[in-house]
Protein backbone atom coordinates (compact mmCIF):
# COMPACT_ATOMS: atom_id res chain seq x y z
CA UNK A 1 0.00 0.00 0.00
CA UNK A 2 2.86 2.60 0.71
CA UNK A 3 4.31 1.67 -2.47
CA UNK A 4 1.12 2.22 -4.51
CA UNK A 5 0.92 5.71 -2.93
CA UNK A 6 4.56 6.41 -2.96
CA UNK A 7 3.96 5.49 -6.65
CA UNK A 8 0.90 8.04 -7.10
CA UNK A 9 2.80 11.29 -5.68
CA UNK A 10 5.90 10.59 -7.99
CA UNK A 11 3.71 10.44 -10.60
CA UNK A 12 1.43 13.65 -9.55
CA UNK A 13 4.71 15.35 -9.08
CA UNK A 14 6.50 13.73 -13.04
CA UNK A 15 2.60 14.71 -14.47
CA UNK A 16 2.71 18.31 -12.90
CA UNK A 17 5.95 18.78 -15.61
CA UNK A 18 5.30 16.13 -17.85
CA UNK A 19 1.47 16.76 -18.80
CA UNK A 20 1.73 20.47 -20.25
CA UNK A 21 5.13 19.30 -22.09
CA UNK A 22 3.64 16.33 -23.63
CA UNK A 23 0.92 18.76 -24.85
CA UNK A 24 2.97 20.99 -26.02
CA UNK A 25 4.89 17.77 -27.91
CA UNK A 26 1.70 16.90 -29.61
CA UNK A 27 0.46 20.42 -30.42
CA UNK A 28 4.07 20.41 -32.57
CA UNK A 29 3.06 17.20 -34.05
CA UNK A 30 0.05 18.75 -34.94
CA UNK A 31 1.77 21.16 -37.16
CA UNK A 32 3.77 18.40 -39.01
CA UNK A 33 -0.10 16.58 -39.37
CA UNK A 34 -1.47 19.27 -40.58
CA UNK A 35 1.11 19.54 -42.96
CA UNK A 36 0.98 16.18 -43.97
CA UNK A 37 -3.20 15.98 -44.18
CA UNK A 38 -2.60 18.55 -46.66
CA UNK A 39 0.15 17.13 -48.77
CA UNK A 40 -2.56 13.95 -49.33
CA UNK A 41 -4.83 15.94 -50.50
CA UNK A 42 -2.90 17.06 -53.39
CA UNK A 43 -2.42 13.23 -53.67
CA UNK A 44 -0.19 10.61 -53.29
CA UNK A 45 2.96 11.73 -55.10
CA UNK A 46 2.47 14.93 -53.23
CA UNK A 47 2.38 13.21 -49.95
CA UNK A 48 5.41 10.77 -50.74
CA UNK A 49 7.81 13.97 -52.00
CA UNK A 50 6.33 16.25 -49.11
CA UNK A 51 6.68 13.02 -46.54
CA UNK A 52 9.97 12.71 -47.90
CA UNK A 53 11.20 16.48 -47.54
CA UNK A 54 9.78 16.25 -43.73
CA UNK A 55 11.80 13.41 -42.56
CA UNK A 56 14.86 15.51 -43.53
CA UNK A 57 13.58 18.32 -42.06
CA UNK A 58 13.16 16.70 -38.81
CA UNK A 59 16.59 14.91 -39.30
CA UNK A 60 18.19 18.33 -38.42
CA UNK A 61 15.93 20.19 -36.38
CA UNK A 62 16.18 17.17 -34.00
CA UNK A 63 19.83 16.88 -33.82
CA UNK A 64 19.78 20.52 -33.55
CA UNK A 65 17.36 20.77 -30.94
CA UNK A 66 19.75 17.95 -28.88
CA UNK A 67 22.62 20.46 -28.81
CA UNK A 68 20.15 22.81 -26.35
CA UNK A 69 18.64 20.10 -24.83
CA UNK A 70 20.76 19.78 -21.91
CA UNK A 71 20.40 23.51 -20.84
CA UNK A 72 17.35 22.48 -19.34
CA UNK A 73 18.57 20.09 -17.17
CA UNK A 74 21.88 22.58 -16.57
CA UNK A 75 18.81 25.48 -15.56
CA UNK A 76 17.11 22.97 -13.20
CA UNK A 77 20.61 22.18 -11.56
CA UNK A 78 20.79 25.94 -11.38
CA UNK A 79 17.40 26.77 -9.91
CA UNK A 80 17.70 24.36 -7.16
CA UNK A 81 20.86 25.87 -6.24
CA UNK A 82 19.12 29.24 -6.27
CA UNK A 83 16.08 27.66 -4.06
CA UNK A 84 18.63 26.65 -1.27
CA UNK A 85 20.25 29.96 -1.46
CA UNK A 86 16.94 31.04 -0.76
CA UNK A 87 16.62 29.20 2.42
CA UNK A 88 19.62 30.17 3.21
CA UNK A 89 19.46 33.76 2.85
CA UNK A 90 15.82 33.74 4.62
CA UNK A 91 17.53 32.21 7.65
CA UNK A 92 20.35 34.75 7.01
CA UNK A 93 22.93 32.18 6.45
CA UNK A 94 26.09 34.01 5.51
CA UNK A 95 26.55 33.52 1.65
CA UNK A 96 23.19 33.50 0.73
CA UNK A 97 22.44 36.54 -1.12
CA UNK A 98 26.21 36.00 -3.26
CA UNK A 99 24.74 32.11 -3.82
CA UNK A 100 21.61 33.87 -5.42
CA UNK A 101 23.45 35.94 -7.63
CA UNK A 102 25.78 33.61 -8.46
CA UNK A 103 22.74 30.98 -9.45
CA UNK A 104 20.80 33.54 -11.50
CA UNK A 105 24.62 34.45 -13.44
CA UNK A 106 24.77 31.31 -14.51
CA UNK A 107 21.22 30.99 -15.91
CA UNK A 108 21.54 34.27 -18.00
CA UNK A 109 24.61 32.66 -19.23
CA UNK A 110 23.35 29.59 -19.90
CA UNK A 111 20.44 31.14 -22.36
CA UNK A 112 22.92 33.30 -23.80
CA UNK A 113 24.95 30.42 -24.91
CA UNK A 114 21.51 27.81 -25.82
CA UNK A 115 20.86 30.85 -28.38
CA UNK A 116 24.67 31.00 -29.92
CA UNK A 117 24.32 27.49 -30.36
CA UNK A 118 21.06 27.72 -31.70
CA UNK A 119 22.19 30.23 -34.16
CA UNK A 120 24.91 27.90 -35.38
CA UNK A 121 23.06 25.17 -36.16
CA UNK A 122 20.17 26.68 -37.72
CA UNK A 123 22.32 28.19 -40.05
CA UNK A 124 24.68 24.78 -41.19
CA UNK A 125 21.18 22.88 -41.43
CA UNK A 126 19.35 24.86 -43.75
CA UNK A 127 22.00 24.86 -45.64
CA UNK A 128 22.55 21.11 -45.49
CA UNK A 129 19.11 21.38 -46.35
CA UNK A 130 19.09 23.10 -49.79
CA UNK A 131 22.50 20.94 -50.88
CA UNK A 132 19.96 17.31 -49.89
CA UNK A 133 17.30 18.60 -52.07
CA UNK A 134 19.34 19.05 -55.11
CA UNK A 135 20.85 15.29 -54.45
CA UNK A 136 17.33 14.08 -54.02
CA UNK A 137 16.94 12.53 -57.33
CA UNK A 138 20.70 10.28 -56.02
CA UNK A 139 19.02 9.23 -53.23
CA UNK A 140 16.54 6.58 -55.17
CA UNK A 141 13.63 8.22 -55.39
CA UNK A 142 11.28 8.67 -58.68
CA UNK A 143 12.53 11.59 -60.46
CA UNK A 144 9.19 13.42 -60.14
CA UNK A 145 8.96 13.13 -56.31
CA UNK A 146 12.80 14.07 -56.15
CA UNK A 147 11.94 17.22 -57.95
CA UNK A 148 9.41 18.23 -55.73
CA UNK A 149 10.78 17.26 -52.90
CA UNK A 150 13.68 19.39 -53.42
CA UNK A 151 11.30 22.58 -53.71
CA UNK A 152 9.82 21.83 -50.49
CA UNK A 153 13.21 21.06 -48.72
CA UNK A 154 14.17 24.46 -50.17
CA UNK A 155 11.00 26.30 -48.60
CA UNK A 156 11.52 24.90 -45.21
CA UNK A 157 15.01 25.61 -44.86
CA UNK A 158 14.79 29.11 -43.67
CA UNK A 159 11.72 28.33 -41.01
CA UNK A 160 14.96 26.03 -39.17
CA UNK A 161 16.99 29.20 -37.59
CA UNK A 162 13.27 30.56 -35.52
CA UNK A 163 13.00 26.87 -34.73
CA UNK A 164 15.75 26.33 -33.10
CA UNK A 165 15.84 29.67 -31.32
CA UNK A 166 11.82 28.54 -30.48
CA UNK A 167 13.76 25.54 -28.60
CA UNK A 168 16.48 27.22 -26.83
CA UNK A 169 13.97 29.77 -24.99
CA UNK A 170 12.02 26.68 -24.34
CA UNK A 171 14.67 24.61 -22.69
CA UNK A 172 15.14 27.39 -20.55
CA UNK A 173 11.65 27.74 -19.27
CA UNK A 174 11.23 24.09 -19.12
CA UNK A 175 14.56 24.07 -16.45
CA UNK A 176 12.85 27.26 -14.65
CA UNK A 177 9.74 24.40 -14.51
CA UNK A 178 7.67 27.30 -16.03
CA UNK A 179 6.11 25.84 -19.44
CA UNK A 180 2.47 27.03 -19.44
CA UNK A 181 2.37 29.33 -21.81
CA UNK A 182 4.21 26.56 -24.79
CA UNK A 183 1.28 25.02 -24.71
CA UNK A 184 -0.79 27.95 -25.71
CA UNK A 185 1.42 29.16 -27.77
CA UNK A 186 2.02 25.80 -29.82
CA UNK A 187 -1.94 25.77 -29.78
CA UNK A 188 -2.15 28.74 -32.24
CA UNK A 189 0.56 28.40 -33.84
CA UNK A 190 -1.60 24.95 -34.96
CA UNK A 191 -4.88 27.23 -36.39
CA UNK A 192 -2.22 29.76 -37.97
CA UNK A 193 -0.80 26.74 -39.61
CA UNK A 194 -3.39 25.26 -41.09
CA UNK A 195 -4.68 28.77 -42.69
CA UNK A 196 -1.21 29.62 -44.04
CA UNK A 197 -1.08 26.17 -45.57
CA UNK A 198 -4.41 26.54 -47.07
CA UNK A 199 -3.89 29.96 -48.21
CA UNK A 200 -0.60 29.03 -50.07
CA UNK A 201 -1.65 25.86 -51.39
CA UNK A 202 -4.67 27.07 -53.13
CA UNK A 203 -3.55 31.02 -53.66
CA UNK A 204 -6.78 32.13 -51.22
CA UNK A 205 -6.32 35.56 -49.61
CA UNK A 206 -3.97 37.19 -52.21
CA UNK A 207 -0.89 34.96 -51.21
CA UNK A 208 0.42 33.35 -54.07
CA UNK A 209 -0.45 30.19 -55.72
CA UNK A 210 2.26 27.83 -54.32
CA UNK A 211 1.34 24.03 -54.27
CA UNK A 212 3.35 21.57 -52.27
CA UNK A 213 5.98 24.64 -52.18
CA UNK A 214 3.33 26.57 -50.18
CA UNK A 215 3.40 24.31 -46.92
CA UNK A 216 6.86 24.26 -46.71
CA UNK A 217 6.30 28.14 -46.77
CA UNK A 218 4.13 28.40 -44.42
CA UNK A 219 5.75 25.83 -41.86
CA UNK A 220 8.30 28.21 -42.09
CA UNK A 221 7.02 31.65 -41.25
CA UNK A 222 4.87 29.56 -38.12
CA UNK A 223 8.32 28.74 -37.14
CA UNK A 224 9.34 32.34 -36.67
CA UNK A 225 5.86 33.48 -35.02
CA UNK A 226 6.34 30.83 -32.60
CA UNK A 227 9.70 31.95 -31.33
CA UNK A 228 8.27 36.04 -31.23
CA UNK A 229 5.10 34.58 -29.35
CA UNK A 230 7.32 32.43 -26.59
CA UNK A 231 10.08 35.57 -26.41
CA UNK A 232 7.55 37.68 -25.47
CA UNK A 233 5.65 35.42 -23.18
CA UNK A 234 8.90 35.06 -21.55
CA UNK A 235 10.32 38.23 -21.17
CA UNK A 236 6.75 39.10 -19.45
CA UNK A 237 7.04 36.59 -17.03
CA UNK A 238 8.37 38.37 -13.83
CA UNK A 239 10.18 35.01 -12.78
CA UNK A 240 11.62 34.07 -16.18
CA UNK A 241 12.28 38.20 -17.36
CA UNK A 242 15.21 38.76 -15.25
CA UNK A 243 17.05 35.35 -16.24
CA UNK A 244 16.36 36.01 -20.32
CA UNK A 245 18.61 37.36 -22.47
CA UNK A 246 19.27 37.63 -26.25
CA UNK A 247 22.84 38.48 -26.58
CA UNK A 248 23.86 35.54 -27.85
CA UNK A 249 27.44 37.46 -29.31
CA UNK A 250 27.91 38.14 -25.43
CA UNK A 251 28.05 34.23 -24.76
CA UNK A 252 30.73 32.97 -22.77
CA UNK A 253 32.83 30.63 -24.56
CA UNK A 254 33.15 28.32 -21.43
CA UNK A 255 29.27 27.66 -21.43
CA UNK A 256 29.48 27.92 -25.39
CA UNK A 257 31.90 24.57 -24.39
CA UNK A 258 30.21 22.76 -22.01
CA UNK A 259 26.72 22.80 -24.06
CA UNK A 260 28.32 21.43 -26.63
CA UNK A 261 30.12 18.91 -24.84
CA UNK A 262 26.58 17.80 -23.42
CA UNK A 263 24.59 18.33 -26.28
CA UNK A 264 26.83 16.72 -29.23
CA UNK A 265 26.59 13.16 -27.86
CA UNK A 266 22.56 14.83 -27.61
CA UNK A 267 22.11 15.39 -30.78
CA UNK A 268 24.17 12.56 -32.07
CA UNK A 269 22.06 10.02 -30.16
CA UNK A 270 19.00 12.16 -31.60
CA UNK A 271 20.29 11.69 -34.94
CA UNK A 272 20.80 8.57 -34.70
CA UNK A 273 17.42 7.72 -33.56
CA UNK A 274 15.81 9.94 -36.74
CA UNK A 275 18.72 9.00 -39.34
CA UNK A 276 17.55 5.46 -38.72
CA UNK A 277 14.07 6.25 -39.40
CA UNK A 278 15.49 8.05 -42.53
CA UNK A 279 17.22 5.59 -43.94
CA UNK A 280 14.10 2.96 -43.51
CA UNK A 281 12.20 5.71 -45.00
CA UNK A 282 14.46 6.20 -48.67
CA UNK A 283 14.50 2.22 -48.57
CA UNK A 284 10.85 2.27 -48.20
CA UNK A 285 10.80 4.29 -51.48
CA UNK A 286 12.23 1.53 -52.89
CA UNK A 287 9.18 -0.22 -53.19
CA UNK A 288 7.54 2.35 -55.23
CA UNK A 289 5.50 5.63 -54.21
CA UNK A 290 2.48 3.53 -52.14
CA UNK A 291 4.75 1.96 -49.89
CA UNK A 292 6.43 5.43 -49.04
CA UNK A 293 3.47 6.95 -49.24
CA UNK A 294 1.82 4.34 -46.33
CA UNK A 295 5.16 4.54 -44.28
CA UNK A 296 5.27 8.74 -44.34
CA UNK A 297 1.42 8.26 -42.98
CA UNK A 298 2.44 5.42 -40.08
CA UNK A 299 5.82 7.02 -39.38
CA UNK A 300 3.32 10.08 -38.33
CA UNK A 301 1.52 8.45 -36.33
CA UNK A 302 4.30 7.14 -34.33
CA UNK A 303 5.43 10.44 -34.33
CA UNK A 304 2.41 11.86 -33.28
CA UNK A 305 2.78 9.46 -30.13
CA UNK A 306 6.07 9.86 -29.19
CA UNK A 307 5.40 13.00 -28.20
CA UNK A 308 3.71 11.80 -25.09
CA UNK A 309 7.07 9.77 -24.09
CA UNK A 310 9.06 13.13 -25.22
CA UNK A 311 7.10 14.87 -22.71
CA UNK A 312 7.64 12.19 -19.97
CA UNK A 313 11.55 12.00 -21.21
CA UNK A 314 11.98 15.79 -20.74
CA UNK A 315 10.10 15.73 -17.31
CA UNK A 316 11.64 13.04 -15.64
CA UNK A 317 15.46 14.13 -17.26
CA UNK A 318 14.63 17.40 -15.16
CA UNK A 319 13.32 15.60 -12.11
CA UNK A 320 16.66 13.73 -11.88
CA UNK A 321 18.40 16.70 -12.20
CA UNK A 322 16.87 18.68 -9.63
CA UNK A 323 16.84 15.07 -7.41
CA UNK A 324 20.77 14.86 -7.85
CA UNK A 325 21.43 18.45 -7.20
CA UNK A 326 19.60 18.06 -3.80
CA UNK A 327 21.40 15.04 -3.45
CA UNK A 328 18.11 12.65 -2.90
CA UNK A 329 19.28 9.50 -5.07
CA UNK A 330 16.17 7.82 -3.62
CA UNK A 331 14.04 10.41 -5.60
CA UNK A 332 15.82 9.68 -9.16
CA UNK A 333 15.40 5.50 -8.87
CA UNK A 334 11.36 6.09 -8.24
CA UNK A 335 11.22 8.56 -11.48
CA UNK A 336 12.62 5.84 -13.58
CA UNK A 337 9.56 3.52 -12.46
CA UNK A 338 7.13 6.05 -12.35
CA UNK A 339 7.94 7.27 -16.27
CA UNK A 340 8.37 4.03 -17.57
CA UNK A 341 4.61 2.55 -15.64
CA UNK A 342 2.91 5.99 -16.87
CA UNK A 343 4.45 4.97 -20.41
CA UNK A 344 2.89 2.04 -20.62
CA UNK A 345 -0.63 2.60 -19.75
CA UNK A 346 -0.53 5.64 -22.68
CA UNK A 347 0.75 3.09 -25.34
CA UNK A 348 -1.18 0.28 -23.94
CA UNK A 349 -4.84 3.00 -24.75
CA UNK A 350 -3.26 3.89 -28.27
CA UNK A 351 -1.54 0.13 -29.60
CA UNK A 352 -5.88 -0.51 -28.51
CA UNK A 353 -6.84 1.85 -31.31
CA UNK A 354 -4.62 1.25 -33.66
CA UNK A 355 -5.63 -2.54 -33.97
CA UNK A 356 -9.26 -2.06 -33.20
CA UNK A 357 -10.05 1.07 -35.62
CA UNK A 358 -7.61 0.93 -38.49
CA UNK A 359 -9.48 2.69 -40.93
CA UNK A 360 -10.32 4.98 -38.62
CA UNK A 361 -6.93 6.06 -37.78
CA UNK A 362 -5.56 6.07 -41.72
CA UNK A 363 -8.56 7.97 -42.61
CA UNK A 364 -7.00 11.58 -42.53
CA UNK A 365 -4.43 10.27 -44.98
CA UNK A 366 -6.15 8.08 -47.48
CA UNK A 367 -9.21 8.38 -49.56
CA UNK A 368 -10.65 4.66 -48.93
CA UNK A 369 -12.84 5.13 -51.98
CA UNK A 370 -9.70 6.27 -54.45
CA UNK A 371 -8.41 3.60 -56.33
CA UNK A 372 -4.83 5.62 -55.85
CA UNK A 373 -4.81 5.64 -52.54
CA UNK A 374 -6.17 1.91 -51.79
CA UNK A 375 -2.65 0.46 -52.35
CA UNK A 376 -1.44 2.49 -49.57
CA UNK A 377 -4.08 2.20 -47.68
CA UNK A 378 -3.57 -1.40 -47.80
CA UNK A 379 -0.10 -1.45 -46.94
CA UNK A 380 -0.01 0.81 -44.19
CA UNK A 381 -3.19 -1.22 -42.21
CA UNK A 382 -0.92 -4.07 -42.30
CA UNK A 383 1.73 -1.74 -40.42
CA UNK A 384 -0.27 -1.02 -37.66
CA UNK A 385 0.51 -4.71 -35.74
CA UNK A 386 3.62 -4.04 -35.72
CA UNK A 387 3.32 -0.25 -35.09
CA UNK A 388 0.84 -1.30 -31.80
CA UNK A 389 4.33 -3.41 -30.05
CA UNK A 390 7.14 -0.68 -31.39
CA UNK A 391 5.89 2.08 -29.31
CA UNK A 392 6.61 0.44 -26.18
CA UNK A 393 10.05 -0.21 -26.98
CA UNK A 394 9.99 3.74 -28.35
CA UNK A 395 8.62 5.05 -25.63
CA UNK A 396 10.94 3.04 -23.41
CA UNK A 397 13.94 3.81 -25.16
CA UNK A 398 13.12 7.71 -24.95
CA UNK A 399 12.56 7.48 -21.05
CA UNK A 400 15.90 6.07 -21.17
CA UNK A 401 17.42 8.48 -22.79
CA UNK A 402 16.21 11.32 -20.82
CA UNK A 403 17.58 9.44 -17.51
CA UNK A 404 20.86 9.32 -18.68
CA UNK A 405 20.94 12.72 -19.62
CA UNK A 406 19.86 13.76 -15.78
CA UNK A 407 22.81 12.45 -14.74
CA UNK A 408 24.86 14.22 -17.63
CA UNK A 409 25.90 10.79 -19.09
CA UNK A 410 25.29 11.86 -22.34
CA UNK A 411 27.53 9.75 -24.10
CA UNK A 412 26.76 6.88 -22.92
CA UNK A 413 23.14 6.99 -24.75
CA UNK A 414 24.50 7.55 -28.12
CA UNK A 415 26.88 4.78 -28.34
CA UNK A 416 24.10 2.86 -26.92
CA UNK A 417 22.00 3.88 -29.56
CA UNK A 418 24.28 3.31 -32.19
CA UNK A 419 24.22 -0.19 -31.30
CA UNK A 420 20.78 -0.70 -31.03
CA UNK A 421 19.85 1.32 -34.26
CA UNK A 422 22.80 0.43 -36.79
CA UNK A 423 24.14 -2.67 -35.63
CA UNK A 424 21.41 -4.17 -34.85
CA UNK A 425 18.39 -2.65 -35.69
CA UNK A 426 19.44 -1.65 -39.70
CA UNK A 427 20.91 -4.96 -40.60
CA UNK A 428 17.55 -6.75 -39.17
CA UNK A 429 15.19 -4.30 -41.36
CA UNK A 430 17.08 -5.11 -44.43
CA UNK A 431 17.38 -8.63 -43.83
CA UNK A 432 13.35 -8.71 -43.14
CA UNK A 433 12.38 -6.67 -45.89
CA UNK A 434 14.24 -7.63 -48.74
CA UNK A 435 16.06 -11.44 -48.42
CA UNK A 436 13.40 -12.62 -46.74
CA UNK A 437 10.22 -10.59 -46.59
CA UNK A 438 10.37 -8.48 -50.05
CA UNK A 439 7.67 -5.16 -47.98
CA UNK A 440 7.63 -2.43 -46.08
CA UNK A 441 6.69 -4.75 -42.98
CA UNK A 442 9.88 -6.20 -42.46
CA UNK A 443 11.47 -2.47 -42.41
CA UNK A 444 9.18 -1.94 -39.66
CA UNK A 445 9.94 -5.44 -37.57
CA UNK A 446 13.85 -4.28 -38.08
CA UNK A 447 13.07 -0.70 -36.81
CA UNK A 448 11.34 -3.05 -33.54
CA UNK A 449 14.45 -4.51 -32.81
CA UNK A 450 16.66 -1.92 -32.84
CA UNK A 451 14.58 0.11 -30.39
CA UNK A 452 13.85 -3.00 -27.84
CA UNK A 453 17.17 -3.33 -27.87
CA UNK A 454 18.05 0.05 -27.54
CA UNK A 455 15.83 0.07 -24.31
CA UNK A 456 17.12 -2.44 -22.66
CA UNK A 457 20.61 -0.99 -22.48
CA UNK A 458 19.98 2.63 -21.95
CA UNK A 459 17.71 1.30 -18.93
CA UNK A 460 20.55 -0.69 -17.41
CA UNK A 461 23.37 1.46 -18.29
CA UNK A 462 20.85 4.43 -16.54
CA UNK A 463 20.68 1.61 -13.20
CA UNK A 464 24.20 0.82 -12.44
CA UNK A 465 24.75 4.62 -13.26
CA UNK A 466 22.95 5.65 -10.37
CA UNK A 467 23.98 3.34 -8.33
CA UNK A 468 28.04 3.90 -8.59
CA UNK A 469 26.90 7.61 -7.95
CA UNK A 470 25.21 6.98 -5.01
CA UNK A 471 28.12 4.67 -3.81
CA UNK A 472 30.34 7.25 -4.41
CA UNK A 473 29.08 10.01 -2.66
CA UNK A 474 28.09 7.44 0.01
CA UNK A 475 24.06 8.12 -0.14
CA UNK A 476 21.47 5.11 0.34
CA UNK A 477 20.03 4.14 -2.58
CA UNK A 478 17.80 0.82 -3.58
CA UNK A 479 19.16 -1.81 -5.63
CA UNK A 480 18.08 -1.16 -9.46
Amino acid sequence: MQQLTTLARDGRALAALAVPLALTQLAQVALTTTDTIMMGVLGTEALAAGGLALVIFNQLRTMGVGLVTSVGNQVAAAAARAEQADSARAEQTDGGVDAQRRADDEVRGLVRAALAVATLAGIAGAVLMVLIGQAATLLGQEAAVAHRTQGMLAALAPGLLPCLWFQAIRQFTVGMRRPQALLQITLVSVAVNAALNWAFIHGSWSFPKLGLTGIGVATSCVHLLSFLALYGSARRDPLLGPLLSLRAWRADLPTVRRLLGLGTPIAATYGSEAGFFSVTALLAGSFGAAALAAHTAVNQLIYLVFQVAVGLSHAASINVSRELALGDYPAARRIRDTALACGAVVMTVVGTVYLALPELVLRPYFDPSSAADQQGLDIATGLLGVVAVLQFFDCAQNIGVGLLRGLDDTRSGFRITLVGYWLVGLPAAWLLAYPLGGDTRGLWLGLLIGLATTAVLLLRRYGRALTSRATDTQEPVPAI
